[in-house]
């Protein structure tokens, strides 16, 4: 059952009068629910700018071609206005990205209970499911740690814990390990893959590691602004 159905993706940013960059040219794609996916491509490739759209994070250009087409679990998004885009991400995605986003004042509870906040969930609550989220990700002991006191994979996983308060349907994640060595980006694409079979949540991963990749259902290679490849992983951890 597909989760994400997009077809004619497009997505041009201006950058003056008389200059742009088309990201996306009309990119088709479907996840289904439950799949863990890897996008790949070069620098500009438009993986980014794929995953925001996924994310409702940005619209994709209506003009310029064939209407597109937006669903997520059944339903159309593809013109929803910013409260409605705001309210689906705030309940049922979850996003981590490769500079861990913390707010560096906090600490590693309150950095997570700022995404049940946003969700609406009150303050009581919100505190005990940022406590849940960070024993999921092993790190109950250092939920008073503010950012600075955390080491590079610690802080990741509190962004995961993060991402995973309000049980999101979809996680979608940035170069989640860009920033981490080989042992710490392990450690990662571990947990995440043990909530994908666990909790069956999609998982969509943009990725330069083919470490990462690997470690996936299924990879889109994307180039120019458009996919030019998908194939399953025979290996999958």
């Amino acid at each position: 059952m597909a989760l994400l159905e997009g077809r004619n993706l497009r997505k041009t940013y201006r950058l003056s009068k008389n200059s742009h960059v088309e990201a996306l040219k009309g990119v088709d794609i479907d996840i289904d629910k439950g799949e863990m996916i890897a996008i790949m491509g070069p620098s500009g490739s438009g993986k980014s700018t794929l995953m925001h759209i996924l994310g409702l994070l940005h619209a994709p250009d209506v003009g310029g071609g064939a209407a597109p087409e937006l669903k997520f679990a059944g339903a159309d998004v593809t013109r929803l206005s910013d409260a409605d885009r705001t309210r689906i991400r705030a309940r049922r995605m979850g996003f981590v990205f490769q500079s861990f986003n913390l707010v560096p004042t906090l600490t590693a509870i309150e950095n997570v209970m700022l995404a049940a906040d946003y969700a609406g969930k009150d303050r009581r609550t919100a505190r005990r499911r940022a406590a849940d989220a960070l024993a999921l990700v092993g790190l109950e002991a250092r939920s008073d740690h503010r950012p600075m006191e955390l080491s590079g994979g610690e802080q990741q996983r509190v962004a995961i814990a993060r991402a995973l308060v309000n049980e999101p349907t979809l996680l979608l994640a940035d170069e989640p390990t860009g920033a981490l060595d080989s042992a710490r980006s392990a450690e990662v694409m571990a947990l995440l893959r043990r909530f994908n079979r666990e909790r069956g949540q999609t998982m969509l991963i943009v990725t330069h590691d083919p470490g990462v990749a690997r470690a996936t259902d299924r990879v889109i290679h994307m180039q120019d602004g458009l996919v030019v490849d998908t194939r399953a992983m025979a290996n999958v951890a």
